[in-house]
């Protein structure tokens, strides 16, 4: 197995419902010498280009349509040669940002994605947003959870389109499923464990 993973950090601002907030961003790529895959399209295009390199970029994976996440997924798209993929519940959130624009394909869940010898399943996990999907590797002990899951619990609920009670139930079902060493590969943040986020959960809202 050849699949090894990059990341970088970028900077920008993330708007909804009227405020505007600083954030940094997670970029990941994951995939061999040859070809790769992106998750989420941040702030900058240069630092997701630098990471991918000269390789054949195959799919930018949407988490989800909050515009920190998308706002450059079309110019990322246009500079990667690579097809923007998203849930389709995550429609009107997409909207928000990028109007009536199209993005290139859907992902629904239990969908599977080959890149570097292993498979990536989409996990439809809403609540933070309706569309919200992780992407769980088993051979790597990893998943990508976008904005779902954090070191310290669930992601934000306080925003249009999110439910807290949906989003705990996604987690609970869903992510808390997985092997307990599984790697969460978060949105924003440090790394967390599925383990690690199972026991902090319980006596709280598990």
């Amino acid at each position: 197995m050849s699949a090894r993973l990059d990341h970088a950090t970028t900077s920008g601002t993330f708007s909804l419902d009227g405020e505007t907030h600083e954030v940094d961003n997670n970029v990941w790529v994951l995939g061999d010498d040859e070809q790769c895959v992106v998750f989420d399209a941040p702030h900058d295009v240069s630092t997701v280009r630098d990471l991918v390199g000269e390789r054949e970029c195959v799919g930018i994976l949407l988490t989800h349509a909050h515009d920190d996440h998308v706002r450059m997924a079309p110019e990322l798209s246009e500079a990667l040669e690579a097809p923007i993929l998203l849930n389709p519940a995550d429609r009107e959130v997409w909207q928000l940002t990028h109007g009536d624009l199209p993005w290139d394909g859907d992902v629904t869940d239990g969908d599977m994605f080959t890149i570097a010898g292993v498979d990536l399943e989409a996990l439809h996990t809403p609540g933070h947003s309706p569309g919200s999907t992780c992407y769980y590797v088993a051979e790597l002990g990893a998943v990508f959870s976008g904005d779902t899951l954090f070191q310290g619990g669930p992601g934000a609920t306080g925003r249009s389109f999110s439910s807290r009670e949906t989003i705990e139930q996604s987690v609970r079902e869903r992510l808390f499923a997985l092997p307990e060493d599984t790697v969460v590969h978060t949105g924003h943040g440090p790394d967390t464990t599925i383990g690690a986020e199972k026991e902090a959960a319980r006596g709280e809202w598990l």
